[in-house]
């Protein structure tokens, strides 16, 4: 067992300067990417949309169209990073995130806001997405697996502390101050990302063309194996992002809450966010996984209902309510990354982009969805949640009773 052990971590050891715990770290760091660019300033954005005379539909853009870019850019840079390493990919979406931070923070007007928050997203797709493709070149099997769910646990970390920090910036700064601490934090990354070793061997990097390597991600969504699943379990991430985009005016604007007491109630989902991996690896990692994954979906949808009735009358009722969905969807990540990486051999970065981009582009639609005048807010995501929690449970059982393979679930007894 203790050689099963150190075969599999023997990649992150290579890491000289960082080391395996060092690795880790800095994966984790790179998956807090996304959280803290996002919601870092959800405090401010209804005093933004003063700020900027817009209405919250033109401010909520600057959250749309960052992960917007953000999928088109992991498509990209994931088989760039399978062609030529992940160390290039990783210093050029650094230096973008960086310089695009900061034309963030010196925009004049909502519209200049928005298209650098664009270039934002793009520098941002890089990272992630080299951080996830670096968890299959570092572990393998269970232990992957088990750091997968390490990783995102704390990560979760970010969704909990960014809007307390945001608010706490308010209190003494603008909303610039928050993209200022986002290009400090980008300066950071670009540091540890010089004592990173490339982790791609050159016997495993793609040899074909620039053509050919952006060709990867057509084979790789060819793969139904991979395809099928990674759309259903993608689905979740529309009210998950929607409740994201719309925190903020549910807190603040529906239950009259200031930005320094909505930033603890956002941190509190978060909390129990990071509790869903936790829980998969301590409770249900040896569950059976079909019956795993058809309850986490069940418990979305029940989650949406709660949300519909009870969760309009209090603050604390809402969030009682919605904390179900936040835990079903983070439950089943590790499972499901797992899961997809397993289903194609070869073409890891490819494979990343697409996971990461079927996600962000779903949570995008999410957040314009969410951000409709649907009349009643919490109503209008109780919908969104219901709808996506069933469309997921249908969607999952019938690919469980179809024909087509899926290692690691349909072949396990």
């Amino acid at each position: 067992m203790k050689e099963q052990v150190a075969v599999e971590t023997q990649p992150a050891s290579r890491q000289k300067y960082l080391g395996s715990t060092g690795t880790i770290a800095f994966i984790a760091l790179m998956n807090m990417f996304i959280p803290l660019s996002t919601d870092l300033y959800l405090p401010a954005l209804p005093k933004m949309s003063q700020y900027f005379q817009s209405n919250p539909a033109v401010t909520n853009l600057t959250l749309s169209v960052f992960f917007i870019f953000y999928a088109a850019g992991i498509l990209l840079w994931g088989p760039l990073s399978d062609k030529y390493g992940r160390k290039p990919i990783l210093m050029a979406g650094n230096v973008i995130y960086i310089l695009s931070t900061i034309a963030c923070a010196l925009s004049g007007n909502v519209y200049m806001l928005i298209i650098t928050r664009a270039v934002q997203g793009i520098g941002a797709g890089a990272v992630t997405t080299v951080s996830v493709a670096m968890v299959k070149d570092c572990f393998t099997g269970k232990k992957r697996e088990s750091i997968l769910a390490v990783i995102q646990s704390i990560s979760g970390i970010a969704p909990m502390i960014a809007p307390i920090i945001g608010a706490f910036i308010l209190s003494f700064s603008s909303w610039r101050g928050s993209f200022w601490t986002l290009a400090a934090i980008g300066v950071i990354n670009l540091v540890l990302t010089l004592f990173y070793q490339e982790s791609l061997t050159e016997n495993e990097r793609y040899k074909g063309t620039l053509l050919g390597s952006m060709g990867r991600l057509l084979v790789v969504a060819r793969n139904r194996s991979f395809m099928y699943p990674a759309i259903i379990f993608s689905l979740l991430a529309l009210p998950f992002m929607g409740y994201i985009a719309v925190s903020s005016y549910i807190y603040v604007d529906y239950f009259g809450l200031s930005e320094q007491v909505y930033s603890y109630f956002f941190a509190a989902n978060a909390l129990v966010s990071i509790l869903g991996p936790f829980l998969y690896v301590r409770f249900f990692s040896k569950m059976n996984k079909k019956i795993l994954a058809t309850a986490c979906f069940a418990v979305a949808a029940i989650s949406g209902l709660m949300v519909m009735t009870i969760g309009t009358h209090s603050p604390a009722l809402f969030l009682l309510s919605f904390v179900w969905m936040s835990l079903a969807f983070t439950a089943t990540r590790p499972f499901s990354m797992s899961l997809l990486f397993r289903q194609q051999k070869g073409d890891t970065g490819s494979v990343s982009s697409i996971i990461n981009t079927m996600t962000t582009v779903l949570g995008s639609v999410g957040m314009a969805v969410a951000s409709v005048a649907w009349g009643n807010i919490v109503t209008g995501l109780g919908i969104l949640i219901v709808a996506m929690g069933l469309i997921s449970v249908i969607g999952w059982l019938a690919f469980l009773r179809s024909r087509i393979p899926c290692e690691g679930v349909k072949d396990a007894a």
